[in-house]
């Protein structure tokens, strides 16, 4: 008799057992399906890039304060030129107006390569110079140079300063550098003025100062 009880008991419990299993398995395939059987995947943290810090003081904060002086003065004059005119030049073989500013394009990125920065994603070199007869992108092409210089300046730490690199004009510190930036600025900043005087565009800054000049009471 017992032993009947422990079989009745056995068949009992095991169609109990199959019965949660089928219960279990239906609910966790509803989980499943709704997205919480299991723990979520945690997503990905994304990784923010933090920008260098600006420099305060020393030789990276006064060539930066250079690159902005530059900067903005190769922007207003850009934007002061009529689209029409950036094909013009002052004879045969030399760049046109907007020649000269993509030539400025090309040289800011390689020089922040000079630097240590690479070239961004989608940036050629080889064909930055067919942009130049477009007004709209030759004047974004600059503002996105000069934000390329500045990032390989910010990246460039101060103990480093005294490195040697390879430049267009040979062996140099990274300090020597950018003197040799700063001058390829001037030239091709004084260039673009003389551009602009041949056809009859004053420079927005010297407009300014001889509105102000004019404004003056005079004694």
């Amino acid at each position: 008799m017992f032993f009947r009880y422990r079989i009745l008991f056995a068949v009992l419990a095991g169609q109990w057992g199959c019965a949660m299993r089928r219960i279990s398995f239906v609910l966790f395939s509803v989980l499943f399906v709704f997205g919480v059987a299991t723990p979520a995947q945690e997503k990905p943290v994304e990784k923010t890039l933090v920008a260098p810090m600006a420099p305060t003081s020393g030789a990276r904060m006064e060539f930066l304060d250079e690159v902005s002086y530059y900067e903005q003065r190769f922007e207003r004059l850009a934007d002061a030129i009529p689209a029409e005119k950036y094909t013009w030049r002052p004879a045969e073989g030399v760049r046109s107006i907007g020649e000269v500013y993509m030539h400025v394009v090309s040289a800011n990125y390689g020089f922040a390569k000079m630097l240590g920065t690479p070239y961004p994603a989608g940036v050629d070199p080889k064909t930055l110079l067919s942009s130049a007869t477009d007004k709209t992108k030759v004047i974004q092409a600059l503002k996105d140079s000069f934000a390329q210089i500045r990032t390989a300046i910010l990246t460039i730490k101060d103990s480093e300063l005294d490195k040697e690199i390879k430049t267009p004009r040979g062996l140099s510190t990274i300090r020597g550098a950018f003197f040799l930036i700063t001058g390829h600025y001037g030239e091709h900043l004084g260039q673009s003025v003389a551009y602009a005087r041949s056809i009859g565009i004053v420079p927005p800054w010297t407009e300014e100062r001889q509105r102000q000049e004019s404004d003056k009471p005079k004694p």
